[in-house]
């Protein structure tokens, strides 16, 4: 059987764990890294590349692994599918825009991509239920927690969360709003009704916590990432999946068979 050579873009912690489990897996083969802001030329025996393009054409990979920021994805995504290579992608707050843009070029070229904001099988089940549940509750607020060096807030996950709860329910969530805040923003963000509150602290990886509240009950639904090793069985997942598409997928559900 033939390896899918893969290149992983970033050589931060998700970058390494990702590299990990790539060699990991008797199916795979790592070709080595990309990092536009690398400093070494060489990380676990292997080269990083600073540029997009001439790391990808000296690489030869059939998919590259993105876990960078928002500035780098679409560089590596535009050299990605100019020499059709497929990707996959971890990295989040990526706008609209792109992933419309994403979305047209690998239309166009008939190449496989995959856009996911959690690649924690537990979390996209979260997800999913989340959305179950919002179709029989008028409000939800979501809590969540992540270490204090993640960039942005709130979370991809979280906005990702909210953002298909609405769309089950078909209308905006209610939402309490006080009379009074003493201190502004304490409420937390809102989004289509839903309230969401981000914790950054050290000690902490990656968790959520959606709540919804009805007439005598609550409802929480709670996923934890107690390691970054767990987001690694969704992104081989996507790895492998994405050698047989032939257009964007955004999100691990439709890998998964999970109906909306």
């Amino acid at each position: 059987m033939e390896r899918i050579r893969v290149a992983v873009s970033g050589t931060g912690r998700m970058g390494r764990e990702s590299a990990r489990a790539v060699r990991s897996s008797a199916d795979m083969e790592l070709t080595g890294f990309l990092d536009g802001l690398a400093t070494a030329s060489e990380l676990e025996g292997l080269a990083v590349y600073r540029s997009a393009a001439d790391g990808l054409a000296a690489m030869n990979p059939d998919v590259v692994i993105d876990f960078t920021n928002a500035a780098w994805t679409p560089v590596l995504a535009e050299a990605a599918l100019e020499k059709g290579v497929r990707l996959v992608i971890g990295t989040t707050g990526l706008d609209q825009a792109f992933l419309e843009r994403l979305g047209r070029d690998c239309a166009r070229r008939r190449l496989g991509a995959v856009v996911a904001p959690n690649f924690a099988l537990g979390a996209v089940l979260m997800m999913h239920f989340a959305r179950q549940a919002a179709k029989f509750f008028d409000s939800a607020e979501i809590i969540e927690l992540h270490h204090d060096g993640k960039a942005d807030a709130p979370s991809g996950t979280a906005k990702a969360t909210a953002e298909g709860m609405v769309a089950a329910r078909g209308r905006p969530f209610v939402r309490n709003v006080p009379d009074r805040e003493p201190l502004p923003g304490s409420r937390g963000a809102e989004l289509g009704g839903v309230t969401i509150h981000a914790v950054r602290l050290p000690g902490l990886v990656a968790h959520q916590e959606v709540i919804f509240g009805g007439t005598g009950q609550t409802l929480t639904i709670r996923h934890d990432s107690t390691g970054r090793d767990s987001f690694m069985p969704g992104v081989l997942l996507a790895v492998r999946r994405v050698m047989e598409l032939d257009r964007l997928v955004v999100g691990l559900e439709e890998l998964l068979g999970l109906a909306s």
